[in-house]
């Protein structure tokens, strides 16, 4: 009688289930905990290095394991995880299209993507149902390649990627290496987002050899540069024994007459091979999202759009700051502006460089906010709204809205599935406006939900912005009450100390000093205020947006909601509790209202919160406060009902 075995909540058959032999492959080298610059570990940190280590590699070795096997054994898969050790990605690092556990590659793996079988090696989320039967390694080619030891997502001097492999004997390096580039676009999933296409090679490459070298079989490979515009493509260099080669350019283009983006009307005249998380066949990829952002509008929403390609005109965020992949489906016409529903998805891998630079436990708010308010602006801008004017400047704007947390979601390596719906558009002099309600979910079950409002202006219109107060200068509380008594709390100073807890760092640090009038402010329950200078350098102006730039709203928000963390540390109410974390409130409708934009040359931002009210159930504290945010001369933001929460680790729900 054969034993069947629980394996991951589903039958396995230990008996009938053999292992393939293992290919020849070089033992890893052991990774060793890291030690803080400038010397050894703090007292009493080394063992909680170590176990976390431990813990990590280990969780790492079984996830690897059970993703192999299932592969293996043809279940169905789970979630992807990132390979290797968690290193968080740098703001505006690629992000790849898919994600393999499989890392090492043999004899017969790299048969396998000769023969254009990608999904049999990396996994069921690189499957493309044969829509690039030509995307092959060394197709024309002799191979060249014998194993490949690791592929390193974020590997390499740049944080850009590193392949390193073995070679056939007296094996032409440069060739060599175009196939370990192959290798490593076909991992990152870059012919994901074309069909119908194949490798190129782009540019010259060099060669140079090393006096007094022998020729090897080892290959070690960085990849200098990875993206997806104009073409999905990476650069890199390489050394293999004494030669060292430099210039080599991999491409995935398709071929001569296969679209690659929409035709008139807005829509694919076919599938173009990308799917969506869930399987179903997309409508808009991560490529034609690139180009929304940053390249060919006419690639990205088609040919009635080309025109506002490299001007001034609607984009969508790009970098660190494009927070939507996919459109998975639409139901409305292009020119019919009275309502649509959508689809869109959005992938969070847990080395996302938010989840590194937040305060928070999970997603910060401002990554709640910018994802689904790029999956509401990006549709009606689809659509059509500024087609009416083509040729006129039209810079499109949040304007406000409502927000809810519904439920308290780590949202580490998910994809966020937003439904969204056109509620109705206006057009008036010198803008339009389009208003928006979304729904966020994870796994199936929604998280966040809300209503939205955008603008379209003319340049003129955005010039003669009156703010929230019809153009009067409205003075700040504390200008109000200059006798009031308040300190400051140095939070640049806090953060310099890398032990600090709950800190926002690297590029999410928005606030540097923090006026506090005890009991000061509207409701006398706490008052804050700070000023920061902004420097027209700040890295968030080359994302947001692409030759337009200006402070995303929603980092405007994030600075509040950073301030309201400060002063509840500084407080000392959340004083005794265990391991404590910051959360979004559940159930808080969150309402902004945005009346105005902080340019590069707009010289300073001021903010100030009201505490309104401090809850306490057990284990949690929230402060739900009123804020408003000036740039000189003019009140430009207000938000109600901001809210933050402390709570402990395993505290219940709200």
């Amino acid at each position: 009688m054969t034993e069947v075995l629980e394996f991951e909540g589903e039958p396995f058959d230990a008996v009938a289930w053999t292992a393939p032999p293992p290919e020849p492959t070089t033992p890893p080298e052991p990774s060793v905990p890291a030690v803080p610059a400038g010397g050894a570990p703090q007292p009493g940190s080394t063992l909680v290095e170590l176990r976390t280590a431990l813990v990590s590699a280990h969780s790492g070795a079984l996830r690897a394991q059970v993703a192999l096997q299932r592969r293996l054994l043809g279940l169905p898969g789970r979630t992807a995880v990132a390979a290797g050790p968690a290193r968080a990605a740098a703001e505006g690092a690629f992000k790849p299209l898919a994600r393999s556990v499989v890392t090492r590659l043999g004899v017969t793996e790299l048969r396998r993507l000769a023969a254009g079988d990608v999904a049999g090696v990396f996994g069921a989320g690189y499957d493309q149902e044969d829509r690039n039967p030509d995307v092959r390694l060394a197709a024309g080619a002799d191979p060249a390649l014998t194993e490949v030891t690791a592929l390193e997502l974020r590997g390499g001097s740049g944080g850009h990627g590193r392949v390193v492999a073995r070679t056939v004997p007296g094996a032409d390096p440069v060739e060599a290496t175009v196939q370990a580039a192959q290798v490593f676009a076909l991992f990152t999933g870059l012919h994901l987002c074309l069909a119908d296409a194949r490798f190129v090679r782009v540019g010259p490459e060099h060669t140079r050899v090393e006096p007094g070298t022998e020729a090897g079989t080892g290959l070690d490979v960085e990849v200098e540069w990875i993206d997806l515009v104009p073409r999905p493509g990476l650069r890199v260099r390489a050394r293999s024994g004494g030669a060292v080669v430099s210039g080599v350019e991999v491409a995935v283009h398709e071929k001569p007459g296969v679209p690659v983006g929409p035709e008139r009307g807005g829509f694919p005249a076919r599938w173009l091979g990308r799917k969506s998380a869930q399987g179903e066949r997309v409508l808009l990829s991560e490529f034609q999202l690139a180009h929304l952002a940053r390249g060919d509008q006419g690639v990205a929403l088609g040919p009635e759009f080309a025109h506002y390609t490299g001007i001034k005109a609607t984009r969508i965020p790009t970098g660190g700051l494009l927070l939507v992949d996919r459109v998975v489906d639409i139901q409305g016409e292009r020119g019919r502006l009275d309502g649509a529903t959508y689809q869109t998805e959005y992938d969070s891998p847990a080395d996302s460089w938010y989840y590194a630079d937040t305060a928070n436990a999970s997603m910060p708010n401002c990554v709640y906010m910018e994802t689904s308010l790029q999956s509401a602006l990006l549709i009606g801008y689809h659509l059509g709204a500024t087609l009416s004017r083509p040729h006129e400047t039209q810079c499109l704007r949040n304007l406000g809205g409502t927000a809810t947390v519904l439920h308290e979601v780590d949202l580490r390596d998910t994809t966020i599935r937003q439904d969204s719906a056109l509620e109705s558009t206006t057009p008036m002099p010198g803008s339009t406006l389009q208003s928006f309600t979304y729904t966020l979910a994870a796994n199936g079950v929604p998280f966040y939900s809300g209503e939205t409002l955008f603008g379209y202006f003319s340049e003129e219109a955005l010039r003669n912005q009156t703010g929230l107060d019809a153009g009067r200068d409205v003075p700040t509380w504390r200008d109000e009450n200059p006798t009031a008594e308040g300190r400051t709390i140095d939070v640049a100073a806090r953060r310099a100390d890398p032990a600090a807890p709950l800190c926002s760092r690297d590029k999410l640090t928005l606030l540097d000093e923090l006026t506090v009038v005890d009991g000061g402010g509207r409701y006398g329950k706490g008052y804050l205020h700070s000023t920061r200078n902004i420097d027209p350098d700040d890295w968030f102006f080359a994302r947001h947006f692409h030759l337009d730039p200006v402070i995303p709203g929603s980092l405007g928000v994030e600075t509040v909601i950073q301030a309201m963390q400060e002063w509840l540390l500084d407080s000392g109410l959340g004083d005794g509790m265990r391991d404590p974390g910051f959360v979004l409130p559940v159930g808080v409708p969150f309402t902004w209202k945005y009346r105005g934009q902080f340019l590069p040359t707009d010289g300073t931002v001021t903010l100030e919160v009201h505490i309104k009210e401090i809850q306490r159930k057990s284990g949690r504290l929230r402060v739900i406060a009123d804020a408003s945010m000036w740039k000189p001369g003019l009140r430009i933001y207000e938000l109600i009902d901001i809210a933050i929460e402390l709570r402990e680790q395993g505290a219940a729900p709200w």
